[in-house]
């Protein structure tokens, strides 16, 4: 007995586990919402629904629409490493009727932009539809950013979009059919299909799909669009002259492939494609054209888009190879035919429909046009097409998969509209790390190595910080170390891809060069502190060199404010966000002052005491330096060149060092030194440095004697 209790327990307590482990997110924030702040006259919510996580809205005992959470139906997280939950409500048409943000941990959020602004935004994707969004694949709509907080605002969108179509495709919504994914047969392609005999047969049998107009159907298509010069400026070509005359195969398929390229083609098409890619032909004639001249400046064709459910597939120019000769016997003379190939990671199946949607423009003005769409819509035949059922354990996986790819197409996304900002970062990486590693030469003309660090500096403030907002922070370290602790995932760090490069950058340079290499030369606020401090010197504003004993006093307060930081972070990760407002980066940099009076009279004060004591932020308070001089001990090399006579007797370098950071017996610490590499100008200096000096006397001197100087021996360095 006692036995079959303990089974019983064992079993209860295996069932409590399971119930807690199927807890929905919408569980934890339903009974604090009220329904009439997402649907006006709700009365209220009725229980939620067991197999899918949504609760009606009820509104005279009827339900009128329904509400969910994000995160209960897609995994994308914020910056932070944590999603962003946001309630959304849904009617029966699929037009989403109100959005809260609930709940983040966003900390450009929690301590920089007004919370207000991002609610706002949430509350302004009511009035999406959704069903406008599965037919565009999800590009019916335009994302509004705000300054400071793309990859937020980029994720909420993406949340938003994605689960609202899941729901509304699960529940049928606005004529959404609901996925019917692992249930039943699907069907893949038939590798060992027949090939069509001739042109006229892939026409018949749906091989080959037609998009045909004419100029009548055009000027007819513009002729209703709102804009009135769209009419006035009809094509005045001949009715029924062709505008375009475009057909579409998918060629991925080895049937089609071998029939309409031919078998050395087919076999070139086999050697591009990688694993998991398809790839289409497309062809056409007529006055316009498929692909413009567009892709040539920016590497994507426009004209055209593939389209399969919520999945929209642009094509660039590494996607896309022209197709010379069709092999395929009866075929017509076309203007223009090209290959282009479909990504592995979109999502796209090639034995479901899809559509490729063509964009026809229509110049209203000297640089204004107007843009109407036309569909050639494609389905695979069926005698390409193989049923199979996936074993019931591949359906969580591939969901899985899916949910996965998804993640990576929004990370994705944002590092190709990055390019030009990574390309920019990148230079001045390898700028820098050249100038690092040829050091010797670099510094050689001290005025020319002057107006290199000026300039390179100006470029960190401007670019690198007000314009692409590039300013690491002791918050990441904090996200980091949450990660790690919750489950480490690597798509909360590539949303963001100039923090990413930046990162890794420094963790190549703590072990080369120390702190030194972001601390004084890629960190946009003591790139502001240092520009400002320059221009104080050229106004003659006097320059206060700290006591030493004060100044080494002062040295470990930074690393005091860190360690407290960590702390509080161990306990509540929002808390410690909030109290690494202690660095001004956010107010400086990211906001560019545009702040509440107290964080921009602090920020000022930090610059104001830098204009007396150079990059006083950055020796005293900087827990983010901090942190990087503690891993920053294990770096393999010494690049500093020193004399044996550095600090004993001469205290030239320790004197002139920008941030105090060589000791009296002429140590540099490489916790404090931020390689602005002035000791290494002096160090070859033939004017200041007294080691240089008294040696170009001594071969003054013995070039003077009567023998002369057959060598002229360097200085003795310490090693």
């Amino acid at each position: 007995m006692k036995f079959i209790g303990f089974v019983l327990l064992l079993c209860a307590s295996l069932c409590c586990a399971v119930s807690a482990s199927a807890r929905t997110v919408l569980q934890d924030y339903l009974p604090s919402a009220v329904a009439s702040d997402f649907v006006p006259g709700a009365e209220g919510f009725g229980p939620i629904r067991e197999d899918l996580a949504v609760a009606p809205v009820l509104k005279g005992g009827e339900t009128v629409a329904w509400v969910f959470v994000t995160s209960d139906f897609v995994g994308t997280t914020g910056y932070s490493g944590k999603p962003i939950h946001t309630l959304v409500a849904v009617g029966k048409d699929a037009k989403i009727i109100g959005v809260r943000l609930v709940k983040h941990s966003e900390p450009i959020v929690l301590i920089g932009i007004p919370e207000a602004k991002v609610k706002a935004l949430v509350a302004g994707y009511a009035g999406l539809d959704l069903a406008a969004e599965a037919k565009s694949g999800g590009t019916a709509h335009e994302v509004d950013i705000i300054s400071g907080a793309t990859v937020t605002v980029m994720v909420i969108d993406d949340s938003i979009v994605r689960s609202g179509l899941k729901v509304a495709r699960a529940l049928g919504l606005g004529g959404l059919a609901p996925e019917k994914d692992g249930e039943g047969p699907r069907f893949t392609v038939n590798p060992d299909a027949a090939a069509p005999a001739d042109w006229i047969e892939a026409e018949g049998d749906g091989t080959l799909r037609r998009l045909s107009l004419d100029v009548a159907q055009v000027n007819k298509a513009f002729a209703d669009h709102p804009d009135a010069r769209a009419r006035d400026r009809a094509l005045t070509e001949a009715p029924d002259a062709t505008f375009i005359d475009m057909q579409a195969a998918l060629v991925s398929v080895p049937a089609i492939g071998k029939a309409l390229l031919g078998p050395a083609e087919e076999a070139n098409l086999k050697g591009w494609l990688k694993e998991g890619e398809n790839a289409i032909a497309v062809m056409g004639r007529g006055l316009y054209s498929f692909k413009g001249s567009g892709y040539v400046r920016g590497g994507i064709f426009d004209r055209i888009v593939l389209i399969q459910d919520d999945v929209s597939v642009r094509f660039r120019d590494r996607d896309h190879r022209r197709l010379g000769a069709i092999a395929l016997a009866g075929a017509p003379d076309f203007s223009e035919a090209d290959l282009f190939r479909i990504p592995a990671n979109v999502g796209f199946d090639p034995a479901k429909p899809f559509r490729i949607q063509l964009l026809a423009h229509r110049e209203v003005g000297p640089i204004e046009k107007v843009f109407h769409t036309f569909d050639l819509a494609y389905q695979l035949p069926q005698k390409y097409l193989t049923a199979v059922a996936p074993p019931a354990k591949e359906v969580a996986v591939a969901t899985e998969r899916t949910e996965g790819s998804a993640q990576a197409e929004l990370w994705k996304r944002i590092w190709q509209d990055s390019r030009l900002k990574i390309a920019v970062l990148g230079a001045m990486l390898v700028v820098l790390t050249g100038a690092f590693f040829f050091q010797t030469y670099v510094v050689r003309n001290a005025r020319g190595f002057y107006i290199f660090r000026i300039a390179f500096l100006t470029v960190t403030l401007v670019f690198l910080g007000w314009y692409a907002n590039a300013q690491l922070s002791v918050v990441n370290l904090m996200a980091l170390f949450g990660s790690l602790v919750n489950g480490f995932s690597w798509q909360a760090f590539l949303l963001d891809p100039l923090t990413f490069i930046l990162w890794f950058a420094v963790a190549a340079a703590l072990l080369f060069w120390g702190r030194g290499a972001y601390c004084g030369w890629l960190c946009p606020f003591g790139a502001l502190q240092e520009l400002t401090n320059q221009i104080a010197r050229k106004l003659h504003i006097p320059q206060w060199t700290l006591p030493w004993g004060l100044h080494e006093r002062l040295w470990p307060i930074k690393y005091m404010v860190f360690l407290g930081l960590f702390g509080v972070s161990l306990v509540s990760v929002e808390q410690a966000e909030h109290l690494a407002e202690i660095e001004p980066f956010k107010t400086a940099i990211i906001l560019k002052f545009i702040r509440a009076w107290p964080f921009v009279a602090y920020a000022v004060a930090l610059l104001v005491a830098g204009l007396f004591v150079e990059r006083f932020y950055c020796r005293y308070l900087c827990p983010l330096g901090a942190a990087l001089a503690i891993p920053a001990r294990i770096r393999m090399f010494d690049w500093l060149k020193r004399y044996h006579e550095c600090g004993n007797p001469c205290q030239t370098c320790a004197n002139q060092c920008p941030v105090q950071a060589i000791h009296k017996t002429g140590e540099i610490n490489p916790n404090e030194c931020i390689n602005c590499l002035h000791c290494q100008v002096l160090y070859q200096s033939e004017t200041v440095c007294p080691v240089v000096i008294k040696k170009m006397k001594s071969r003054a001197k013995l070039a003077a004697s009567p023998g002369g100087a057959p060598a002229h021996p360097q200085p003795t360095a310490k090693v």
